[in-house]
């Protein structure tokens, strides 16, 4: 070899060990801090966490396989380079009550470039907590926490873990940007309370793909000031279906703007995807570009629902019309079974009506001894297209063919 070309990757050789070293994450193993299997690890995990927020390159925290008890984690940045949280065991929630009371079991605040992986499981052991859950009829009633909640953080991707049996909403998302959740497994019981998936809020550009949800209320659910929201190759049930909403109890609400919900399966759910919002309630907003589209219904209650006079526990009242305004919704090939013969209900604002509703394409059955399947609708003229069974909206007039 010529001694000039020898000389040339002598020199580069350096700047190529850097680039390799570049690629591997300095790791913090938590046993290295101290963590033990059965032991609560709050202290290891929060110290790993601190000095990997540090680190000027990337790096990966790493909890090992086993059981491990956590009592309450905080996390918070800013952190100076991407960091992975790499679970391969099972964190332990406590039974009862956490350390902190208000807070949720683990907070992940003000992060970017954040990964979360490994194959673990979080474990929030609700099962106690469910049975003291009155909620529904008592307004004071105890505040239970979530097991993962995650504020302001950007630039993140959470994969291949498996929450289970929180004890209220298994996911908060709030006030985040560019975060993808992939092969994200959701497990609680069909009757297990308030046990929401993943809550969407202040969000703009989430995908939530190719994941099973398994909860006691909604497999999504999206609030206000959400934008670009991506779901696909989601499989619900048990649970309450996809939701947008509830809406309008607030003035500082804001619009809602780009929902996606695709190639989706429902499983016997309460609801396949629904909107809801709030009437006689004070807040002025849109709710535009919705798009639900390639969807398998399988035994669902209520298939497909618009519901502008939203109402549980009958906490309100149908005197005044919800203030929302939505438009621009894209209904399509929607196939499957109905639990009951309503298969599809949109009834909107009388002084906002729907705008830009066009259906096409809906195969709805109802085998029952119910009647036949019907639609209810009110306040929406929608576009009908393709094949319609049942035929949407046969209780108005107004409704347009193409």
């Amino acid at each position: 070899m010529a001694p000039k070309f020898v000389a040339i990757i002598l020199l580069f050789l350096p700047l190529l060990a850097n680039i390799v070293n570049a690629q591997e994450p300095t790791i913090f193993d938590i046993t290295k801090y101290g963590a033990k299997p059965n032991a609560d690890i709050s202290q290891a995990l929060t110290t790993a966490w601190k000095e990997a927020c540090l680190s000027n390159t990337s790096s990966r925290i790493v909890i090992p396989p086993g059981t491990w008890s956590l009592s309450q984690a905080d996390l918070a940045g800013p952190n100076k380079s991407p960091i992975e949280l790499q679970v391969q065991g099972t964190l332990k929630a406590p039974v009862g009550q956490l350390p902190n009371k208000d807070g949720n079991w683990i907070t992940i605040n003000y992060v970017n470039n954040l990964e979360i992986s490994g194959g673990g499981v979080f474990d929030g052991q609700g099962t106690e907590a469910w049975k003291q859950n009155d909620c529904h009829k008592n307004k004071k009633c105890v505040k239970l926490p979530l097991n993962l909640s995650f504020n302001f953080i950007n630039n993140t991707y959470i994969h291949d873990v498996t929450t289970k049996d929180s004890k209220n909403f298994h996911v908060n998302c709030i006030s985040s940007h560019n975060v993808k959740f992939q092969r994200f497994t959701i497990s609680a019981p069909g009757d297990s309370p308030n046990t929401d998936g993943i809550h969407l809020g202040r969000d703009s550009n989430i995908t939530v793909i190719d994941s099973i949800i398994q909860t006691g209320d909604d497999c999504v659910s999206i609030g206000d000031e959400s934008t670009e929201i991506h779901i696909e190759n989601v499989t619900c049930g048990p649970g309450h279906g996809i939701s947008v909403g509830s809406l309008g109890s607030n003035t500082a609400e804001k619009d809602v703007v780009g929902i996606y919900v695709k190639n989706c399966t429902f499983l016997s759910t309460m609801n396949g995807v629904r909107v809801k919002t709030w009437p006689s309630a004070p807040a002025h907003l849109q709710v535009k570009d919705l798009h639900f589209e390639d969807i398998i219904m399988d035994n669902v209650s209520y298939p497909i629902i618009i519901d502008q006079e939203y109402c549980p526990h009958n906490l309100c009242n149908l005197k005044d019309p919800s203030f929302v305004k939505i438009s621009n919704v894209f209904i399509k090939n929607i196939r499957g079974t109905s639990h009951y013969p309503e298969a599809v209900t949109m009834v909107c604002s009388r002084t906002n009506p729907c705008e830009n509703v066009e259906i096409a394409d809906v195969d709805l059955t109802y085998s029952g001894n119910l009647g036949p399947t019907t639609t209810k609708c009110a306040n929406v003229k929608p576009t009908l297209v393709g094949k319609l069974n049942p035929p949407i909206c046969a209780n108005m007039t107004g409704a347009q063919s193409s």
